[in-house]
């Protein structure tokens, strides 16, 4: 089904929400209206899946920020406008339920930025990342000065933006911004499988991942430590927790076993 004004569609497919950015014919180019289509489209997946998949309609991820639209926003509409960004970005990032992001073609400025707030990135072998805010006159406001700097780290980020260099895929996942490379159409097949996969999860067990991680990332050693033995004790006294161990014990649970090759 399509959301919010046409510009998002959105399917349930078994436990997994598939969330589709739908203004190809801009590249899917985020405007004020489509962050609030994200919105709907990520809440809803939170009160009805286990995990959800981001993608773009047409050749393109998401080419960024819609300059026609903000070019001559007034300072304090500007300011609010990236706000509600970070407010929607971080219903992904740090919300209910696991996201991947499912990358082809662009994923510059604004959607590099929507992208780094999924857990996961898997990238086609022909996309490309791009910081171009530094030739624009203009400065990152969706997020990315903290969520790309974070996978990246401040000196890569800057290079990006202070040059306008372009990475693609294989670059980028050198640089920790992508964590799977697949083949040209197989992006989408891809975040789906690792989405399943995360939605057998225990519940809380993905809540925690996805929240006390990057928390503990912002604390002291000694205070994430604590924080470490807090959130794991609270994960052992759920009741799928308390069923799930009890089957691995019982020999009713697959163990870990090497990779294939």
């Amino acid at each position: 089904m399509t959301g919010t004004g046409g510009l998002v569609t959105y399917e349930l497919r078994g436990d997994v929400a598939l969330i589709g950015l739908n203004r190809p014919e801009k590249r899917n180019a985020i405007s004020d209206g489509f962050v609030e289509a994200i919105h709907e489209a990520v809440t809803r997946a939170a009160g009805e899946a286990r995990a959800g998949v981001i993608h773009g309609h047409g050749p393109h991820f998401c080419a960024g920020l819609d300059l026609s639209e903000h070019s001559e926003k007034p300072l304090f509409e500007a300011v609010k406008g990236s706000r509600r960004w970070h407010r929607v970005f971080d219903e992904i990032e740090r919300g209910t339920i696991p996201f991947v992001a499912a990358i082809s073609g662009a994923a510059v400025g604004g959607g590099f930025e929507l992208a780094a707030s999924a857990q996961i990135r898997v990238a086609e072998e022909g996309a490309f990342f791009a910081l171009p805010e530094g030739q624009r006159g203009i400065f990152v406001g969706g997020g990315g000065s903290v969520r790309i700097a974070r996978l990246i780290g401040p000196a890569r980020m800057g290079d990006m933006m202070l040059t306008g260099r372009v990475l693609d895929a294989a670059t980028m996942e050198g640089w920790g911004g992508v964590s799977y490379v697949v083949k040209a159409g197989q992006a989408v097949d891809k975040a789906l499988e690792l989405a399943a996969q995360m939605a057998t999860n225990a519940e809380f067990t993905n809540y925690a991942i996805i929240n006390a991680l990057p928390r503990i990332a912002d604390m002291s050693s000694e205070d994430g430590l604590f924080t470490e033995s807090m959130v794991a004790s609270l994960a052992t006294m759920t009741p799928e927790a308390k069923d799930r161990l009890r089957a691995f014990l019982e020999k009713r649970a697959a163990k870990v076993e090497a990779p294939n090759g």
